[in-house]
Formats: structure tokens, C-alpha cells, sequence
């Protein structure tokens, strides 16, 4: 294969100089390239550019979009030939965005450098069997417990309850889990014990990609893992509460109101900061159940197929994989788990946080990157809110199905 672009010349040089120990310094690539990220990637994706320019002379303007804006903003520029030529965001764009024709393939065999890759990293940005997406940091749930109140990891559900109801009746604590739900719930959040209960979003095709053809929402199995979660709602043991949201959750935990905390790695600095004694470990399952299956989100750069220049997608993919510099300074600026894995046990070594959360995701699903799951989130939480508020399992899953499969059309 060959690489004609300029910036891929001046990675491979300085690769190569590193290896050698002495040569000329690589020339610099005349052009600004344009990274639209957003305000949760801004920070740490501004680290990268300034890294990236040292390794390749390359220069990366980062442009912040918001959010809830940044995937359409994206997909309206490139039908209208604008746009950037990177776009960092969240592996699950990934069908969308190849069926629209906004992306290109990154370079990368999903089969030839898998082993570079923490487990499942290449496979989430693998569609139709090409990679479309360069990952660099992954990221799952896992359970965090108060080391002074709950001094041993949980080996179950039921043995994480039985801790926190002691708790409780003890008045060391308020509640026994703190975990995002709120009024319109959260699918994300839910998952873990869904999956452990044996509920499932979609089935598999034959190459073991979700099918969305065989959508699992209203499944006898759903129905009976939702049945357990009712279990632990407000009608059952209270251990899954609507009133724990996005504003409270964390602070629930760092105050010591709850004992045990189900979140990513997004919280551990305000818990570090608060000084709460803590262990990060996997979310327990229930003991006649599954294992807990957290969704793993893959942080992933994208090429836009309109980039200005036209081998950058190759060049970004081989200058990752040959300095893993890069995904150590990423991971210093936002520290989430890198997807490659010599930078993962480079910062292992000084975030034992990591091990904890690389062990929570061994059972761990990619999200499913197909389109049909963006009509999966709404209904899909709001049936577990209404079930955790004491609504009959079968109806709200039925309900929500149907919902869902009005939007494939």
C-alpha cells in the first residue's frame, strides 16, 4: 500500500527517526485540518491537536459544536459539501453515518490489528466489514463502592442489596445504590441488570453484528428480566429509584448516602476531589442470573469523506497505531481507558482506577453502532422508569416495541 500524503511522510519519518535514534526532522504539512468536537471532548481533543502537530507538523483547528447538535450539524454539512475533516464523537454514529456517505474507511484490517486493540475497541467502529473509525478510548460502567461502609466487593445483586439494607436500617445510609434513572429513565443504566436477568435489545446475524430484524425489547426474555427489575423498584426493595438523576447521582455517593454507585469513569474525579475512600470493581449480577453487560462506547475519530486531503484518513490511522504517545496524553486530558493496547498498560501503571473498569467491561457489549438504535433509547428507558414505578412489565415493553419499530420505518 502506498502513502503519498505529506503528513503520512512525516509521521512515518519521525517513527522511524524514534527507532533509529538520529535522522532529519520531518517536513511540515502546509494546511490546517478542521476536528469538530464536543464541549465534553473539546478539552482533551485541543491536547491532541497540540500533540499531533509536535508528532506530525500537522495543524488541527478544534471546533466546539454542542452536543445534541454535533451529529446533525455533521451530516448537514457534508450534504452540502462543507464540513470538517475530523469529527470526534462516540462510535455508535458509525452506521448512520457510513450510510449517509459522510465517512470513509480508516486503513485499519479489523481482523490483521485486532490484537492492538483492547477487546471489542475495533470491533464497535467495524461496519460492513471496514473500519470506519480510528478508536482511542473506551469507556463502560462499573459499580463503585464506599470502601468504608462496604468494605468487600459484591458478588451478587442480592448480596450488594442485603449490604445496603443493613446500611440503611443501621442509618449509616440512605438508599443502597445510587444509578441514573430519573422520571424518563435511562437505558444505558439499565442495561447491566437487564442483561443479567436475560433481557436483550436485538438479536445477532450471522456475522454477529445486532440484527435489528429481530428486535428483543417486548421478548418473553425482556418481559422476565424486566419482572426482576420491578423486583428492585419502588413497589419491591427500592434499590432502583426515580428520583436518582443525572443532578444527584453522583453527589449521592460522595456525601455517603449510598454506599454503592453505578457510573463510568466521568464521576471518579469529583469523588476524588471529595475525598470519598473508594475501589472500582464489576457490576455484580443477579446470583441465578447472567452476568452484568455494561454497553461499551468506544471514543472514536472519524474522516469525513470530504476531507481536504484525501489520504488523511490512512495517515491519522498509522500515526495512531505507531505512537501510542498520542492515546497516553488523550487519556492524561480526559482519562478515560485507551483502545490501544500499549497505551492502556502504559497508564495502568499510575491509574489503578483503570483495572477496576477494564474488569467491569469483560462481559461488556459495544453499542450497537446500527441506525435503528437511536429509536431504541427514549422508549426503551421510559419503560424502565415506568416499570421501577410499579407498571406492569408486558404492557410497557409492548408498548415501547411498538414505538420503536414505528420509527424503523
Amino acid at each position: 500500500m502506498r502513502f503519498r500524503s505529506p503528513l503520512l511522510a512525516g509521521a512515518l519519518a519521525l517513527a522511524l527517526t524514534a527507532c533509529s535514534g538520529g535522522g532529519d526532522d520531518p517536513e511540515p504539512f502546509d494546511g490546517t485540518l478542521i476536528m469538530w468536537a464536543d464541549e465534553d471532548r473539546y478539552q482533551a481533543m485541543r491536547t491532541f491537536a497540540e500533540a499531533y502537530a509536535r508528532h506530525t507538523r500537522a495543524r488541527i483547528e478544534v471546533v466546539v459544536v454542542e452536543h445534541e447538535e454535533l451529529r446533525d450539524s455533521f451530516l448537514s454539512a457534508h450534504e452540502g459539501g462543507l464540513g470538517p475533516d475530523l469529527l470526534a464523537g462516540p462510535h455508535d454514529w458509525t452506521g448512520e453515518l457510513v450510510e449517509a456517505g459522510a465517512v470513509v474507511p480508516v486503513g485499519i484490517d479489523p481482523q490483521e490489528d485486532a490484537d492492538l486493540f483492547t477487546p471489542g475497541a475495533l470491533e464497535a467502529v467495524t461496519y460492513d466489514g471496514q473500519v470506519h473509525g480510528v478508536p482511542y478510548a473506551t469507556e463502560n460502567l462499573a459499580l463503585i463502592r464506599n470502601t468504608d461502609l462496604a468494605p468487600q466487593e459484591p458478588s451478587s445483586i442480592e448480596e450488594m442489596v442485603a449490604t445496603g439494607e443493613g446500611l440503611v436500617e443501621s442509618g449509616n445510609a440512605e438508599q443502597v445504590l445510587s444509578v441514573q434513572q430519573g422520571q424518563e429513565g435511562d437505558a444505558y443504566h439499565l442495561h447491566p441488570f437487564f442483561t443479567s436477568a436475560g433481557g436483550y435489545l436485538f438479536g445477532e446475524d450471522a456475522s454477529g453484528d445486532p440484527d435489528p430484524s429481530e428486535l428483543g425489547v417486548a421478548s418473553p426474555e425482556s418481559v422476565s428480566a424486566f419482572e426482576s427489575l420491578a423486583e428492585l423498584g419502588e413497589d419491591g426493595s427500592g434499590v432502583l429509584e426515580r428520583s436518582t438523576d443525572a443532578d444527584n447521582t453522583a453527589d449521592l455517593f460522595i456525601s455517603a448516602a449510598a454506599p454503592f454507585l453505578l457510573t463510568g469513569p466521568w464521576n471518579v474525579p469529583a469523588i476524588q476531589e471529595a475525598g470519598t475512600p473508594y475501589e472500582v470493581g464489576p457490576i455484580p449480577g443477579f446470583e441465578d442470573g447472567g452476568p452484568s453487560r455494561s454497553l461499551v462506547g468506544v471514543q472514536t475519530f472519524f474522516v469525513s469523506s470530504g476531507a481536504a486531503d484525501p489520504e488523511l484518513a490512512e495517515h491519522l490511522a498509522k500515526t495512531f497505531l505507531t505512537e501510542p504517545e498520542l492515546s497516553v496524553i488523550l487519556h492524561d486530558a480526559d482519562p478515560r481507558m485507551p483502545a490501544l493496547d500499549e497505551a492502556l498498560e502504559t497508564v495502568s501503571e499510575k491509574d489503578p482506577d483503570l483495572e477496576g473498569f477494564e474488569r467491569a467491561g469483560e462481559n461488556g457489549i459495544p453499542m450497537p453502532a446500527i441506525p435503528e438504535m437511536d429509536a431504541v433509547w427514549t422508549p426503551f428507558g421510559q419503560a424502565g422508569a415506568d416499570v421501577i414505578g410499579g407498571a406492569d412489565p408486558s404492557t410497557v415493553l409492548s408498548e415501547a416495541e411498538q414505538a420503536i419499530v414505528s420509527e424503523f420505518d
